[in-house]
């Protein structure tokens, strides 16, 4: 219940920050009823009303003072985006160079705008991480201060205690799949300890031994040596709390499948770079929850869809020939593997301090 408690305040929390940065999806439309204002002058900045809605800041002319309709309000903002979303989502699936290129030209008002979209995303996709990761103890350290036999010994303790927990699961019609996954890494750390056993070697880890020559990540990876879970925990909240950063790491590299181009500004390729991370993001929220259902194989074909939506985006966006896109296509993949390389680094540096 605490993740989908936790899952539910995200997506609120994601809801109203996408809102403030697309405030149309939450206003409302200067209706008449009881429970609201009916100012001669705006609320906000006191200029004359002429209409529904303020000429001067844009503040609806009659603000709702009801309880029923901040709810509304709440739930308009959820589920509809001011309608903006549904013909945002389909397009951004389907047709993604013609979304980005639309929007770069000016035709805005029937889509959500890329940074508000991503935000949400942003929120969406942790939420639903919170609520769908497993809640089982971390396999436990098997190369600590104690002998590789004693390590062994409690890690075939935790293996039965899986096993019947997974037994227990199946006998209820439940799924195993979180078990056999948790099973499977559990014995292939038993079978490396009994081969080093059988080595007679008695391994440790050295939390002070050197593995990077980079000073942050060396120090980063000491902390999560020393203390994983807290480290885990620092990485994701940083990975939140600094998602957005991926847009200006990104947008250099695209530049460079266009260099010196006259056609195309670090505008239009930012717009570019959001849509698809919008994409991406709801596309690892479609794999996190067939993760927990135990669809596997949907896992797996969802890995084939990044480069053919990038294909289909580039060609739409840049209108480039096919044979051009195909090999931007395969450029922008390593692209995107440097610019997740540099925002992991960060994290990791960030970590450290």
């Amino acid at each position: 219940m605490n993740g989908i408690s936790e899952a539910l305040a995200e997506l609120g929390q994601g809801t109203a920050l996408a809102s403030a940065v697309e405030p149309e999806a939450v206003q409302g439309q200067g209706e008449r009823h009881d429970g609201h204002t009916h100012e001669a002058d705006c609320l906000n900045c006191r200029t004359h009303l002429v209409g529904s809605h303020c000429h001067a800041c844009g503040q609806a002319a009659h603000v709702h003072r009801t309880l029923g309709a901040f709810f509304h309000d709440l739930l308009h903002g959820v589920f509809h985006f001011e309608g903006k979303i549904w013909r945002t989502l389909p397009l951004l699936a389907w047709r993604p160079g013609r979304l980005t290129r639309e929007y770069i030209e000016g035709r805005r008002a029937s889509y959500v705008s890329p940074i508000a979209l991503f935000l949400f995303c942003v929120f969406l996709m942790f939420a639903v991480f919170h609520a769908t990761e497993g809640h089982e103890e971390p396999v436990a350290q098997t190369a600590d201060s104690q002998g590789v036999g004693d390590s062994i010994k409690r890690l075939e303790g935790e293996i039965a205690g899986v096993e019947g927990k997974k037994k227990a699961a199946a006998a209820q019609g439940q799924p195993t799949a979180q078990f056999e996954y948790q099973l499977k890494g559990q014995r292939t750390a038993l079978d490396t300890l009994r081969d080093i056993e059988a080595e007679g070697v008695d391994r440790k880890v050295d939390p002070t031994r050197k593995v990077s020559d980079i000073p942050a990540l060396d120090k980063a990876i000491k902390k999560f040596r020393s203390n994983p879970d807290l480290a885990s925990y620092k990485i994701q909240t940083y990975a939140y709390k600094y998602s957005w950063a991926l847009i200006p790491i990104s947008v250099p590299f695209l530049w460079l499948l266009f260099p010196f181009s006259r056609r195309f500004h670090l505008y239009d390729h930012t717009v570019f770079v959001t849509y698809s991370l919008c994409f991406m993001t709801l596309l690892a929220i479609v794999g996190m929850i067939a993760g927990a259902i135990g669809v596997g194989g949907l896992v797996a074909a969802l890995v084939l869809t990044p480069p053919l939506h990038m294909y289909r985006q580039l060609r739409g966006a840049y209108a480039v020939g096919r044979v051009g896109a195909l090999w931007r296509t395969a450029v922008l993949l390593i692209f995107a593997a440097m610019a997740l390389g540099v925002f992991f680094t960060l994290l990791m540096a960030q970590t450290s301090m």
